[in-house]
């Protein structure tokens, strides 16, 4: 959960509002009740209501908020990290004048009292964060789920690969995207043509 919760952080305060939510996805559905996942739960639908009201649906905003702040709710104030109380605070806020409050920006999330970067993540982080700007850029989201399974796999084992670098270059450097993926998308066809030729050798 916590390389799934840093980088929906990052990718929110990138501005990614939409995207933020699809990092913390996976990660909440795997969860139990509880607080973990409460959080999470709440954390996805304050990003949809700051979605909503950015892109003029104040109606879809307010209609999130409280909700939100149900799951928020009795959570500690830097709960696992996070600024909690500031998403309440600014939750119960939008709800009541989301036409003045939509005017400003939402506030930064924190991880321990820092705002969490793009290009400062950790490579977990950095994988988590990619496949979510990924898809919402339109990108080929084969390509990147493969890239993350192998980078996963390097990961686990206290290594950092080829995949799991350019997935995290893919998140740092936004004006260097396009020849990320096509390098990205090279490395996943070699590894899956070197797979496919040893495949089936010893059935």
């Amino acid at each position: 959960m916590d390389a799934a919760l840093r980088a929906g952080i990052a990718v929110f305060d990138a501005g990614h509002y939409h995207a933020a939510h699809d990092a913390w996805e996976d990660a909440w559905l795997d969860l139990p009740d509880g607080d973990d996942e409460r959080l999470l739960h709440g954390l996805i639908q304050f990003s949809a209501a700051v979605h909503h009201v950015s892109e003029g649906n104040q109606t879809g905003a307010v209609g999130l908020c409280g909700s939100a702040r149900g799951y928020l709710e009795g959570l500690p104030a830097d709960y696992r990290g996070v600024n909690v109380e500031t998403v309440r605070t600014y939750l119960a806020a939008l709800e009541r004048d989301p036409e003045e409050v939509g005017k400003t920006d939402p506030p930064a999330l924190t991880y321990n009292g820092e705002e969490l970067d793009l290009g400062a993540l950790d490579p977990p982080a950095g994988v988590e964060a990619t496949l979510a700007l990924a898809e919402h850029a339109g990108y080929d989201e084969d390509i990147f789920e493969r890239a993350a399974t192998y980078a996963r796999e390097a990961l686990r084992e206290g290594e950092l690969n080829e995949f799991g670098a350019l997935l995290c270059d893919f998140a740092a450097q936004p004006e260097q995207r396009g020849l990320v993926a096509a390098r990205l998308e090279q490395h996943v066809q070699r590894r899956q043509q070197r797979e496919d030729d040893v495949a089936g050798l010893f059935d």
